[in-house]
């Protein structure tokens, strides 16, 4: 079962000792937009999706419960 973006999102916070503002800042969107993607309310488009890649040089895959970074 693929995780949903959520799940993806609270790992990915976890394992690398990130806050939702610390997350937020470095993609350049509000805290409070973080915490809808974590309460599963909304999920990233394409540009923030973009955005998270190329600050935390992950593969979009992760952020998209395709495959582990």
């Amino acid at each position: 079962m693929e995780n949903n973006f959520s799940e993806i999102l609270k790992d990915f916070l976890a394992e690398n000792d990130l806050t939702q503002v610390a997350f937020a800042e470095m993609i350049g969107v509000k805290q409070s937009q973080v915490s809808e993607w974590l309460k599963g309310k909304a999920k990233p488009g394409y540009d923030m999706l973009k955005r998270m890649v190329l600050a935390f040089n992950v593969s979009a895959d992760y952020f998209l419960g395709i495959k582990e970074y």
